[in-house]
C-alpha cells in the first residue's frame, strides 16, 4: 500500500491526502516528528535525500518527493489535470507560482505563529513574509475575480496546491475578509467530492 510520510498540520503533505482521497486511492501515513529532527537523520535521507515532508513510498524501495510532483504523479490521466495545452500549461503556472510566491510566506509565518515559533532573530522577517504573502494573496484575488478556478472553469491540481494554504492563512496572521473571491473559491473548494478538511485523520478507502 502507498505509504505518505508526512507532518499533519503540513499544507504540503494536506495536499497529497486531499487528492489520494479525492482519487479514493488507498493509503496509510506515518508522522515524521519534525522536533526532533527526523527529516535529517540516515533513515530519512535514505528516502528522501532533500529532507523534507510529504514523501511518498509508492512501493517497497521507491520514493516521490516535492508535494506538487506527488499531485502530477497520481493525478496523471485523471480529470484533475486539463487536457487542453492551455488549460494545462495555466494549471502548472499557478502550481508553480505556489512554491514560489505563495508557500514561502503564507506557510511559513503560519508554521512560525502556530506550531514552531518564531525563530530567535526572525521577527523583522516575519513582518517581510506577511507583506509578500499578502502580495501572493492580491494576485490570487485578481485572477479568481475573472475566473472561478486557476485554469479555468473546472477544479485541478493548480487548486488543490493553492488551497492547502490560503485556507488556514489566518493562522499565519492574514486577514482573508478582504479578500471575497478567494472565499467564494475556498468554497468551491469545499464543494467538490470527497473533499478532505486538513484536521481530517482517516486515510482513503
Amino acid at each position: 500500500m502507498i505509504k505518505l510520510h508526512q507532518f499533519h498540520p503540513s499544507g504540503n503533505c494536506y495536499k497529497v491526502r486531499l487528492l489520494l482521497h479525492q482519487l479514493a486511492i488507498p493509503f496509510e501515513t506515518r508522522e515524521v516528528d519534525l522536533s526532533t529532527g527526523e527529516t535529517r537523520t540516515p533513515e530519512f535521507k535514505a528516502m528522501n535525500p532533500i529532507a523534507r515532508t510529504p514523501t511518498v513510498e509508492l512501493e517497497p524501495g521507491v520514493f516521490l518527493a516535492e508535494s506538487n510532483a506527488i499531485l502530477w504523479y497520481f493525478a496523471e490521466g485523471t480529470p484533475f489535470i486539463p487536457t487542453g495545452r492551455l488549460e494545462r500549461a495555466r494549471m502548472l503556472q499557478w502550481m508553480f507560482f505556489e512554491q514560489y510566491s505563495h508557500e514561502p510566506y503564507v506557510a511559513v509565518a503560519r508554521a512560525w505563529l502556530t506550531f514552531f515559533g518564531i525563530p530567535a532573530g526572525k521577527e523583522k522577517e516575519l513582518e517581510e513574509r506577511i507583506q509578500k504573502g499578502y502580495a501572493a494573496l492580491d494576485i490570487m484575488e485578481g485572477e479568481l475575480s475573472k475566473r472561478p478556478f486557476f485554469a479555468g472553469e473546472r477544479y485541478s491540481l493548480a487548486d488543490i496546491a493553492l488551497y492547502a494554504y490560503t485556507h488556514v492563512a489566518e493562522e499565519g496572521r492574514f486577514d482573508l475578509g478582504r479578500y471575497p473571491a478567494i472565499r467564494a473559491w475556498l468554497e468551491r473548494v469545499q464543494a467538490q467530492p470527497r473533499h478532505l478538511r486538513i484536521t481530517d485523520r482517516v486515510n482513503a478507502p
